[in-house]
């Protein structure tokens, strides 16, 4: 049958692979990500083309959808409507029973791209496969319990680090005048920002996330480690989002551990424990400054899933942009959105006006008589 009540009977089916994550707030707009993960091609959508698109399970037929959405909306749909986003989804292979998926754009013609002076070198031929091992080799430390013993550990040993402040910032001014010890804490500190990367990759596998790319990155004379962590802006849950966004700093922290322990046990005035006391400050350091919500850090990511917003610093951008020159129209915006970006507006300007007077300040500390 070619006519609306044919159609209409049809129980067309997603692919059940397609990936549709939570609703995001993008602006003044609310949308869902839509993702092939096997050619790695992703869409938006609003809320009432989720709402269709979500209920394409093969089983309901798309009169019985169309009635639920009419509920919802107000709207009933004809079969153009049907038509259009049927036509859409064929046209980017996401209907069971429809053409195959499309290949993955390739990524490259080898591992290395760039140039000597900046690029990206692929580090194994298969990343996810490579973090599965590691997540099951790792997977009795990431059960909740220890995980929340070890942070306790280490929420402990940021305290006697805050208490010995004034002592490890004598330690790194020390350090500061010694190439030789100050060289072997930066290479400490680089394979600390090397584990961050893995953290992320193991902490997607353990939540149902997936690695598509390890490698090493640099721009000259800084390189360091990548972990591109694929679909797990996808999962349900923004704890399972957050956890993976955050696992970076936390593997920080627990690198830090054993030295704390190797510091704590010297005695005073031992040199080794004031090359340790500078390395605890900087590995600190690094741990928390990401956590900060500025973007590009980790902390940024977080406050984006727990927001569940997209984009957060340049819509909020643009919204107090709008504000200054048409507050009506930024009185378009819902009221969660003018919240949100005004909070984070002010809040991050305030951010950053404090970070900029504390790196003054530490420097002039650092380069005092």
């Amino acid at each position: 049958m070619t006519g609306p009540t044919g159609l209409l009977e049809h129980r067309p089916a997603l692919r059940p692979d397609v990936l549709l994550s939570p609703p995001l707030l993008d602006g003044p707009a609310v949308v869902h990500l839509v993702k092939d993960p096997v050619s790695g091609a992703s869409f938006e959508i609003g809320p009432k083309e989720y709402f269709l698109v979500s209920r394409l399970d093969g089983e309901s037929t798309l009169a019985e959808i169309g009635a639920a959405y009419g509920q919802v909306f107000g709207r009933r749909l004809g079969e153009g409507n049907w038509q259009q986003l049927l036509a859409l989804l064929g046209s980017r292979r996401l209907l069971a029973g429809g053409p195959p998926p499309a290949p993955p754009q390739p990524r490259g013609s080898g591992p290395r791209t760039g140039t000597l002076l900046r690029g990206t070198l692929r580090l194994v031929a298969d990343a996810d496969a490579t973090t599965a091992r590691l997540h099951r080799f790792l997977r009795p430390v990431l059960r909740p319990a220890v995980l929340g013993a070890l942070l306790l550990v280490c929420l402990a040993m940021e305290g006697l680090l805050a208490a010995s402040a004034g002592e490890l910032a004598g330690d790194l001014r020390w350090l500061a005048a010694r190439p030789v010890p100050l060289l072997a804490v930066a290479t400490v500190l680089w394979l600390s920002t090397a584990l961050h990367e893995f953290a992320h990759g193991i902490a997607a596998r353990h939540v149902g996330g997936t690695v598509g790319e390890i490698g090493l990155r640099w721009r000259l004379p800084v390189a360091i480690m990548y972990c591109t962590v694929d679909n797990y802006r996808y999962l349900p849950r923004r704890r399972q989002q957050v956890a993976v966004a955050g696992a970076g700093a936390f593997a920080n922290l627990l690198f830090l551990l054993p030295f704390a322990g190797w510091w704590t046990a010297l005695p005073a005035g031992d040199p080794t424990g004031r090359v340790l006391g500078a390395l605890l400050l900087l590995g600190s350091a690094q741990a928390l400054v990401n956590l900060l919500p500025l973007p590009p850090l980790d902390g940024y990511t977080m406050l984006g899933h727990v927001l569940r917003v997209t984009r957060l610093a340049p819509a909020g951008s643009a919204y107090l942009r709008l504000r200054m020159r048409d507050r009506a129209a930024a009185g378009a915006y819902p009221p969660r959105a003018r919240r949100i970006y005004l909070a984070y507006g002010i809040g991050s300007a305030g951010l950053v006006l404090v970070l900029g007077g504390a790196l003054v300040a530490a420097a002039l500390y650092a380069f005092a008589p």
